[in-house]
């Protein structure tokens, strides 16, 4: 990767209700704090606060970070938790 590309992030996070949230972020730590203190946040997760970051991927594009997004979007709870469980 060349340094002037920016890195993706994929990252779940784990609301306050014991639901996951799946997203893209290039700078995830500031996402993070977006989702947990601001009007930033996905509509999503501002309702369920406080969320925590419980897994994350590394990209080197948006476009196979969003595909991945998709694919962990489309799964089913016990197989998104056997990604940061199983590994």
């Amino acid at each position: 990767m060349k340094s002037s590309e920016k890195a993706y992030t994929l990252y779940i996070l784990k609301c306050s209700d014991d639901t996951y949230y799946t997203g893209i972020a290039i700078d995830v730590e500031k996402r993070l704090m977006e989702h947990n203190t601001s009007d930033k946040g996905a509509k999503y997760t501002r309702s369920r606060r406080p969320v925590e970051l419980i897994y994350r991927e590394e990209y080197n594009d948006k476009s196979s970070a969003l595909k991945r997004e998709l694919t962990i979007k489309r799964m089913k709870r016990s197989n998104k938790e056997a990604l940061w469980t199983c590994g």
